[in-house]
C-alpha cells in the first residue's frame, strides 16, 4: 500500500501574524521613549555640572582606589537589583536577573528627574512591557523601599557620633528604629502595603509576606549600603587616615546620607541633602572641610557614572538577548 504522507505538508503550529500596533500602543511606545530621553539627559546634566570639581578631586586619589571606589558602587547597586528581583518574583511568576535588571536599573534613572516618582512610574512603564502587571511592580519596589530605610537605620548607628556632633535634633533616628524593625514583621508589613496599595486604589496582597524573603530584601539592603561605604572609606583613605573606625563611620553615614536623599524626593537624586550628612561624617574622620566637600561632589559624579554604566549596561543586555 502506497502512503501519501510524504506528500503531504508538514504538520505544524500555524503562524501567527504580527498584528499591528493601535493607536493607544504607539503612543505608550513614544511616551517611554520620551520618557528615557528626559531621564537620560537630567542625568547627564548632573553629570556635566560636577565633572570639573570630579576630576579636580580625582588627582588627589590614587588611581586604584578611583577604580575600587567606582567599582564598590557597581556591586552595591548589583545586590540592590537581586533584593528588589527577590520582592518581585515573590509576588508571581519568577523572572530572571537580567529582566529584573532591566526593569530596575533604566527604571531608576527616573530618580535624577525631579520628584522621584518618576522612577516607578518608569519601572511600572517598563514592567509592563516585560509582561509584569504595574501593581506588582510598583509593590515590589514599595516593599524594597521600606525595607531598605529600616536597613539604612540600622546601619545609621554606626555614624551616630559624628551625626549627632553635628545635628543634635538627629535623635528622631533613635525613635524611627524600632518602630522600623517592628514593620518588618511579615504580618505588619503585609498589612502595612495592603494599606497603602488600598489608599492608591490597588488590590491587597493576596497571600502573607514570609521571613525569608524579607530577610533577603534586609540582607541585600544591609550588604549594598556597606558597599557605598565602602565607595566612600576609598576616597577619604587616599588622602587621609580614617582608618577602620574612619571605615565604620562611612558605611553609617552612606545608610543616613542615601536615606535622607531619599525623602527629598522634590530633588532630583537628593542633591544637596545627603552631601551635608557625608560631609559632615567626613570631617569627623580627620578631613578639613574643603577635603570633605570635594569628595561628596566625586562621590555624587560616580553615583551617577555608575547607574548609567548599569542600566546601559542591563538594556544592552536585554538587547542582545536572543529572543
Amino acid at each position: 500500500m502506497t502512503t501519501v504522507e510524504s506528500e503531504l505538508p508538514d504538520r505544524q503550529s500555524p503562524v501567527v501574524e504580527k498584528q499591528p500596533k493601535s493607536t493607544k500602543t504607539k503612543i505608550i511606545d513614544v511616551a517611554r521613549w520620551v520618557a528615557l530621553t528626559a531621564v537620560v539627559v537630567f542625568a547627564g546634566k548632573q553629570l556635566a555640572s560636577n565633572w570639573g570639581a570630579f576630576w579636580r578631586t580625582l588627582a588627589d586619589v590614587a588611581w586604584p582606589s578611583s577604580i575600587l571606589s567606582l567599582l564598590a558602587l557597581v556591586a552595591g547597586i548589583a545586590v540592590t537589583t537581586y533584593g528588589w528581583q527577590v520582592m518581585v518574583n515573590d509576588l508571581g511568576k519568577p523572572i530572571r536577573y537580567a529582566t529584573g535588571a532591566q526593569i530596575f536599573l533604566v527604571g531608576s534613572l527616573g530618580k535624577y528627574v525631579p520628584g522621584s516618582v518618576w522612577a516607578y512610574l518608569l519601572q511600572m512603564e517598563l514592567g509592563r512591557k516585560a509582561g509584569l502587571a504595574r501593581a506588582r511592580t510598583f509593590t515590589g519596589s514599595l516593599i524594597q523601599l521600606g525595607v531598605g530605610i529600616v536597613a539604612a537605620l540600622v546601619l545609621s548607628l554606626l555614624a551616630m557620633p559624628a551625626v549627632f556632633s553635628h545635628s543634635p535634633n538627629a535623635w528622631w533616628l533613635f525613635v524611627l528604629i524600632p518602630f522600623g524593625l517592628a514593620a518588618l514583621h511579615p504580618k505588619v508589613l503585609t498589612w502595612g502595603t495592603s494599606l497603602v496599595l488600598k489608599i492608591l486604589r490597588r488590590p491587597p496582597l493576596d497571600h502573607e509576606l514570609g521571613w525569608p524573603v524579607i530577610g533577603k530584601v534586609f540582607g541585600a539592603s544591609v550588604v549594598a549600603w556597606c558597599l557605598q561605604g565602602v565607595h566612600l572609606w576609598l576616597l577619604a583613605n587616599s588622602v587621609g587616615a580614617p582608618g577602620f573606625g574612619g571605615f565604620i563611620l562611612c558605611v553609617g553615614a552612606m545608610a543616613v546620607a542615601m536615606t535622607a536623599g531619599t525623602f527629598a524626593f522634590i530633588l532630583p537624586s537628593g542633591v544637596g541633602v545627603r552631601e551635608v550628612v557625608q560631609i559632615a561624617v567626613l570631617t569627623a574622620s580627620g578631613l578639613t572641610v574643603v577635603q570633605a566637600t570635594a569628595f561628596a561632589l566625586a562621590s555624587r559624579v560616580m553615583f551617577t557614572v555608575a547607574d548609567l554604566l548599569t542600566a546601559g549596561g542591563a538594556a544592552l543586555a536585554a538587547r542582545l538577548r536572543p529572543a
